[in-house]
C-alpha cells in the first residue's frame, strides 16, 4: 500500500520503503457519493467531496485514496463501514498488513476494474486445471479423503453451473471439456469487480475456481473450502508433523481468503 492510499491528499514512496506512517487522522466517517437519479436530471447533491457513486471512506472528512491516487468508493455501505473499521482500529502507526479488506478494495479500484474480461478469463483458465480434477492413486486414506471432499462438490457444480468437469489420476495436464468452461465462465458474468476480485483470490488461493464457486453461492463455507483445498497438505502434516514455516504462511494464506469471503458477504449488504 502507497501512501496515497494511507488517506487525503498524502503522498511518497511506498510503505514498504519508508517508515510505518503515523495515524495523521481522528475521526473516520462513511459518505454517500452523489448518484444520477435519472436521465437529464441533476443529481441530488451531495457534500461528500468524492463524488461518483457508492460509499467512501474519510479521514477528518478527507477522501481516502488508493496507491494509483484513484478514490476509495465503495458499492455497498456494510463494505464501507467494514473498510472505515479498519481505519479506526489502527493504533499510533498505521499497519496495512492488518487491514485486508482495504488493500483488497485497492486492488479492485485500481488493478481490476477495466479489466474484469481477464479476470473471468483467468478464474475460467484455473477451471480447466481444477484442483479437485487431480487424484492421488495412493495412498489409500488420502484418496479417500479426497473423495470424500471433493466429489460432492464436483456434483455441485455439475447440478448448479452445468459444469461438467472431468477427473483425472496422477498430475498429468488434461484438458477440460470446452462446455464445462464455458459454464464456468457463465457463473461469472453477473459479478461486478469488487465479487470478480474476491472470486479471484479464492481461486488462486485454493487452486480451484471450483472451490470459490461452491463457497460464493453458499454450497460451502470458507472453512470447508479451505479445508478442501488442503486435503493433501493436512495428510502429509498429519503424517511427517508440520513445518512451521509452511504453517506461518498457510496461516498468512488464509487471512487473505478470510478478507476475499468476508467481502463477498459484505457486497450483499
Amino acid at each position: 500500500m502507497s501512501a496515497s492510499s494511507n488517506g487525503g491528499e498524502q503522498s511518497g514512496r511506498p510503505s514498504a520503503e519508508r517508515r510505518p506512517t503515523r495515524r495523521f487522522y481522528e475521526i473516520v466517517t462513511v459518505a454517500e457519493e452523489s448518484r444520477p437519479t435519472a436521465v437529464g436530471i441533476p443529481p441530488t447533491p451531495n457534500p461528500s467531496p468524492q463524488g461518483g457513486g457508492g460509499y467512501g471512506v474519510l479521514l477528518d472528512g478527507k477522501p481516502v485514496r488508493t496507491p494509483a491516487k484513484a478514490l476509495l468508493a465503495l458499492p455497498t455501505r456494510a463494505l464501507a463501514e467494514a473498510v472505515a473499521g479498519e481505519w479506526e482500529a489502527q493504533p499510533e502507526h498505521i499497519d496495512p498488513a492488518a487491514m485486508p479488506l482495504t488493500r483488497l478494495a485497492n486492488s479492485v479500484i485500481d488493478g481490476v476494474r477495466g479489466r474484469a474480461a481477464e479476470v473471468r478469463a483467468d478464474i475460467v483458465t484455473y477451471a480447466g486445471s481444477d484442483l479437485l480434477c487431480y487424484r492421488a492413486t495412493e495412498p489409500e486414506e488420502l484418496v479417500r479423503r479426497q473423495a470424500g471432499l471433493w466429489d460432492p462438490v464436483l456434483a455441485w457444480g455439475r447440478e448448479a453451473l452445468g459444469a461438467r468437469l472431468e477427473v483425472a489420476e496422477g498430475l498429468m495436464p488434461m484438458t477440460q471439456p470446452e462446455a464445462a468452461q464455458r459454464a464456468v465462465a457463465r457463473a461469472l458474468d453477473d459479478q461486478d469487480a469488487f465479487a470478480l476480485a474476491a472470486l479471484h483470490v479464492m481461486t488462486t488461493l485454493t487452486g480451484s475456481a471450483l472451490l470459490a464457486l461452491a463457497h460464493a453461492q453458499g454450497r460451502l463455507t470458507a472453512e470447508q473450502a479451505w479445508a478442501a483445498a488442503h486435503v493433501d497438505e493436512d495428510w502429509q502434516s498429519g503424517k511427517w508433523g508440520e513445518d512451521a514455516e509452511a504453517a506461518t504462511r498457510r496461516q498468512r494464506r488464509w487471512s487473505e481468503m478470510q478478507a476475499a469471503s468476508r467481502m463477498l458477504a459484505l457486497l450483499k449488504d
